[in-house]
């Protein structure tokens, strides 16, 4: 089997198209399919299923693409491990970022690891806790930092803990009940939920790890939130909150302005987890292991 050629039958699975496929391996889309009907010839059995605007693997593609990612790891990880033996500082280690904070640790953790690794290069990705895993289990990630619940955890993917993070009830200083919050920057007050049925909140979009946490506490306060704006960004949540926009529900990390923003603990004690990633069972070569490393040590300064 051709490496390379495994590796565009993979793109072209991944990307359930040609086109994108073609375009992510800087190559023409043309020349792309004459790689896969070539291909295809020789094993004399169609690898995807053609229609107008998608493609999907046949069995026979799966087991292609199947054993295509075990050989493409297989490569990885030989050749991570000579490395490793020869003190060789080569390589690719990538990496996916939950977005924001992942960004900032990785600014303030690289000087580091460059230090100690500077021929090994990193390639960065800011993506959301679901994406991640999938990337993961296909092996197009090295290394993940998240932060997630149980119920996200899957039986392929090690989940190495770092810490686990409060989240927290924001409320605007002008608020009402804000007369209940403790001064800034003191240990937190705890009040109850319900007690803001009748306020508007500002919440991370529907399908987020951080809704799993939330929604079910509303629902246990025995409302249902008046939303006014949903957003990828945790540092909008408490922007919004300290101009008056709303309530919010919020880690703990971004518990940043306290001067304008009051937070609250609540009974239940939501929390989740700040976990790395990384496909079970695969060789840690020593520059992951030393990037695992600084992540923890990181966190739990």
């Amino acid at each position: 089997m051709d490496l390379r050629q495994i590796e565009y039958i993979i793109k072209i699975a991944d990307e359930h198209s040609i086109t994108r496929a073609a375009e992510q391996l800087y190559i023409s889309q043309s020349g792309l399919n004459q790689q896969l009907l070539k291909l295809e010839k020789e094993l004399g059995l169609p690898l995807f299923h053609r229609s107008k605007h998608d493609i999907q693997l046949t069995e026979a593609g799966k087991i292609y693409v199947e054993s295509g990612r075990k050989i493409i790891q297989l490569k990885k990880e030989t050749y991570n491990k000579i490395y490793d033996i020869a003190n060789n500082n080569a390589g690719t280690l990538r990496i996916g970022l939950t977005p924001e904070r992942g960004t900032t640790m990785l600014l303030n953790i690289y000087p580091e690891f460059h230090k100690a690794f500077p021929g090994v290069t990193i390639e960065p990705s800011e993506i959301h806790v679901k994406k991640q895993l999938t990337m993961l289990a296909k092996d197009n990630l090295d290394l993940g930092f998240s932060t997630l619940t149980d119920i996200d955890k899957t039986p392929s993917i090690t989940f190495h803990h770092v810490k686990y993070e409060n989240i927290l009830l924001g409320i605007p200083r002008s608020h009402p009940l804000a007369a209940h919050a403790n001064p800034p920057y003191k240990p937190y007050a705890t009040i109850d939920l319900s007690l803001f049925q009748n306020d508007t909140f500002v919440l991370m979009f529907k399908d987020s790890t951080l809704r799993n946490v939330i929604d079910p506490l509303f629902q246990k306060a025995g409302f249902t939130p008046r939303v006014l704006f949903e957003t990828s960004s945790n540092r909008t949540l408490y922007t919004m909150a300290k101009t008056n926009m709303g309530c919010t529900l919020i880690p703990e990390t971004y518990a940043l302005e306290q001067e304008e923003v009051a937070y609250f603990l609540l009974p239940e004690a939501p929390k989740w987890e700040m976990a790395i990633t990384y496909h079970k069972g695969h060789y840690l070569s020593r520059p992951t292991e030393y990037m695992i490393n600084l992540i923890q040590n990181y966190w739990n300064q």
